[in-house]
């Protein structure tokens, strides 16, 4: 079986004698890299700027730009911050200029003549590093590729799932219903065992029939493809506060609320649903909040809550710390170039996730003001959360709060309901 043949990666070397030139390529040729050549700085840094470099070569004492500045130059681009530069001298040999030559960002320094072997060993180390931090580079990339294919699978799988049930499970549990309700009016005796035990079969069907579309909803809302996000959301807090109790408020900037990609806005979503799934579970909250805002090309979320908080290595995202649930938040913003920061607030917690929205956002589909239709579907749609049967103990369900900001540079604290 063959090896798996070596990735090559470049090697640059910077010097304004030719003929050293040839020496360094006589030299570092046993490598197998890809050797490139620069007479002078400048012409080094455009083949920075066109070019993957795993080692720059460089001699000290050059005109017009020297080694040092060459460095320094290297060093302020964000690209080149961590390049292995080695330095190569056959004047500036002394302390002093070996220690300007490391704090300009060197790894090494070579004075001339240069052994063989030692300057192909140092080049080889680095030229190994870079390549092995190229296949860990690819290796994450597919294994975000992985991620976020799973996370549409899921989503995918989830409106499929609601669809199924919706149409398929919801149809026959209706037709079901209907048959028993048409025995029901077929003049039998309100007190005989058959009609009672028709009418107790009719009940359950119907409790079953409102758990399915409970159940539908919450896998995939409607709400979401057919008016948009903020009613999506809007809806889900009022389920939660109708189950759980704990009081909401969702704050919306600006009022004119966008519209988004399908894509970004179940993504938004399902953080969402997520970080108020968390604070239901885990943080003995009585106040939630939700605020979405959209300015300058980026997508705010943030949920807060005045629980018990978070442990400082839930809050700094140690893998070794953070569950399922805060993953898949972070790798759904990941998924659309997000960023997710996690921190308590004493008391509670705040989930803040960023996301830029330059090419999700759908400008012809911009949020109008409720409409007569739209303010139905969320009449319908909000009842289907409301428990089937409530235990005395649980407190009484607590109207969402729904404050929609006039104003982008109001930074007053969201309004909990009390």
């Amino acid at each position: 079986m063959r090896a798996k043949e070596k990735v090559k990666v470049n090697v640059l070397m910077v010097d304004d004698q030719p003929a050293k030139l040839l020496t360094y390529k006589a030299i570092l040729g046993e490598l197998g890299e890809n050797l490139i050549s620069a007479t002078s700085g400048n012409e080094a840094l455009e083949i920075l700027l066109k070019n993957d470099v795993a080692v720059v070569v460089t001699d000290v004492s050059m005109p017009g730009m020297d080694g040092f500045e060459l460095a320094d130059t290297i060093r302020q681009h964000p690209r080149f911050q961590q390049m292995a530069i080695i330095f190569v001298s056959a004047v500036c040999l002394s302390d002093p200029d070996r220690l300007k030559g490391y704090r300009s960002g060197a790894v090494d320094y070579i004075s001339v003549p240069v052994i063989p072997e030692v300057l192909r060993a140092k080049v080889s180390v680095f030229a190994e590093l870079h390549r092995r931090a190229l296949q860990l580079e690819g290796l994450n990339r597919e294994l975000r590729r992985l991620s976020n294919s799973l996370l549409a699978a899921q989503d995918d799988e989830r409106r499929r799932i609601a669809r199924d049930m919706h149409d398929g499970l919801g149809q026959e549990l209706t037709a079901a219903k209907m048959v028993l309700d048409g025995f029901l009016l077929q003049g039998e005796s309100a007190d005989s065992p058959k009609t009672l035990a028709a009418a107790d079969a009719s009940a359950m069907i119907e409790r079953a029939l409102q758990q399915v579309r409970s159940i539908s909803h919450l896998l995939h809302p409607p709400l979401l493809d057919e008016v948009g996000l903020s009613s999506a959301i809007a809806w889900f807090l009022e389920g939660i506060t109708k189950r759980s109790g704990i009081g909401t408020s969702l704050d919306l900037q600006p009022r004119e609320f966008p519209r988004f990609s399908r894509e970004l806005e179940t993504t938004v979503f399902r953080i969402v649903q997520e970080a108020l799934n968390n604070v239901f579970r885990h943080s003995g909250a009585r106040k939630a909040s939700v605020t979405l805002s959209h300015f300058a090309g980026l997508l705010s979320v943030t949920v807060s809550d005045d629980g018990k908080g978070i442990s400082s290595s839930v809050a700094e995202c140690r893998p070794d710390s953070i569950g399922v649930g805060v993953g898949g938040i972070r790798q759904r913003a990941k998924e659309f170039g997000g960023n997710l920061q996690l921190e308590n607030c004493y008391p509670g917690t705040r989930v803040l996730v960023t996301i830029p929205t330059d090419n999700c956002i759908h400008r012809d589909l911009a949020a109008p003001p409720e409409t007569q239709e739209s303010a139905a579907i969320r009449q319908i749609s909000a009842p289907l959360l409301t428990p089937l049967t409530a235990p005395a103990t649980i407190a009484p369900a607590v109207s969402v709060s729904v404050a929609l900001s006039h104003d982008a540079s109001n930074s007053s604290p969201a309004q909990f309901p009390l």
